[in-house]
Order: structure tokens, then sequence, then C-alpha cells
């Protein structure tokens, strides 16, 4: 009876690191799901048709240059319910609230308010002292901290991109465009004055992550 639930509880951890793993790294085949866990094809094959029958994956196929397609298998939206949601259903509720109450010029004044805040908060972690990396690594791990699982990845010609795999706030991001378009304005205050900063991912558009583009003056005027 103990050998059965702990190969129960066994299967439903490796299950949720499956989740996680395909959270942080996007579409896998089951060849490379089964290396990262040293498991057998067929163990990971169980796992993922009962994370499928719940929803939670699905399988999508990739061309490859050679040979058949590969199948990936993907998170669905459904496997939003095992990261943090931010209060998604009130954050709804009270814009609307608030909108309704005090029209658009209110809700734009709220986030100003919230961006100020929010611009006060990381101020206070990162020092102006940082250079461009230092300031966005700081970055990445206070997002994190708030359930944005961001990443810096530094690419070859000295910019960067800061990749976040998961939005908290993504219900009511999608409700009000101004808390998007507000983070993007507080992040290019935060790295600094003649920092290039886009987004050119974004989960609420229907993109798997936020991706945000970053480059140093320099680089801009590198010919």
């Amino acid at each position: 009876m103990k050998q059965k639930e702990s190969n129960k509880e066994s299967a439903t951890k490796t299950r949720r690191a499956i989740i996680d793993m395909l959270k942080q790294r996007g579409g896998m085949d089951v060849l490379t799901l089964a290396s990262e866990f040293s498991l057998s094809g067929m163990a990971i094959r169980k796992q993922l048709n009962m994370l499928e029958e719940e929803g939670v994956v699905t399988s999508i196929e990739e061309a490859r240059p050679m040979g058949r397609p590969a199948k990936l298998w993907v998170l669905t939206s459904a496997a939003n319910q095992f990261f943090p949601s931010g209060y998604s259903d009130l954050s709804i509720s009270l814009i609307q609230s608030i909108e309704e109450a005090f029209g658009h010029s209110g809700l734009d004044r709220l986030l100003e308010v919230r961006n100020a805040n929010m611009k006060r908060l990381y101020s206070e972690q990162i020092s102006e002292t940082y250079n461009l990396k230092e300031r966005l690594v700081k970055l990445a791990s206070i997002r994190t901290r708030e359930g944005y699982l961001a990443e810096v990845q530094e690419q070859e010609d000295g910019s960067y991109l800061m990749v976040e795999k998961h939005c908290p706030i993504c219900e009511a991001a999608a409700a009000c465009a101004g808390l998007c378009k507000n983070e993007l304005q507080l992040f290019r205050t935060i790295l600094g004055e003649g920092v290039h900063i886009e987004r050119i991912e974004h989960i609420v558009s229907g993109g798997r992550r936020c991706v945000y583009s970053v480059k140093a003056p320099y680089i801009l005027h590198t010919p």
C-alpha cells in the first residue's frame, strides 16, 4: 500500500516537473524530456498522456529541414492554474468598476499611481551605479519574485533579451492595455536614459512569453 502511494506521489511530482519545464523552455519532444528526467520514453509518454487528458498539455508538429515533422508537447492555457495568477478575477472586477465610476481618466490616474509606486520600489533595489547588465539581472530577479519567471539572455551583438515566461496579471492586462504600456515605460525609466527597449513578444497578444529587446546606446549608434 505504501509503495503504491509512493509511486503515485512520484508520478505527480514528475508531471508537475514536466509542466514547469515546458513553461520554462517551450515545446519539447518525448526524447528530450526523457533525457532531462532520466526516464524512459514510455514513462514520459504515460505522464504526458495523463496531462493531455487533463487538458494541461497538447501536441503540435514542428517542421524540420530533413525527415518527418517533430512532435512537440506544449502547455495549454489550462496550465496557468499552476502558476501565480495575481488575483486576476478581483483585478478585472476592480478595473471595470473604476472605469465605470471614474471613466478612462480615472483609470489612467490609477495606473499612473501604480507605475510611480513600482518605480519607487524598483529604484530602491536597483543601484544607479549598476551597469546595464547588472540592472537587467536585478530587474529580472525582482520580476521573478513577482511571478514573471524572468531571465536575461546576452546576445552576440552585445544586446540583451529579458524573457518573462509567465504573466501573473495576464487576464487583467488583457482587460486593461494600459498595464502593459505602463510596464514598458517603467522598464525604460529603470534601465536608464538612452537605453532602447522594445517588446518583441507579448503573452497578451498570443505569444508564449513576453520578450524585451534591450540595447545600450553604443550599440544603437554602431554603424
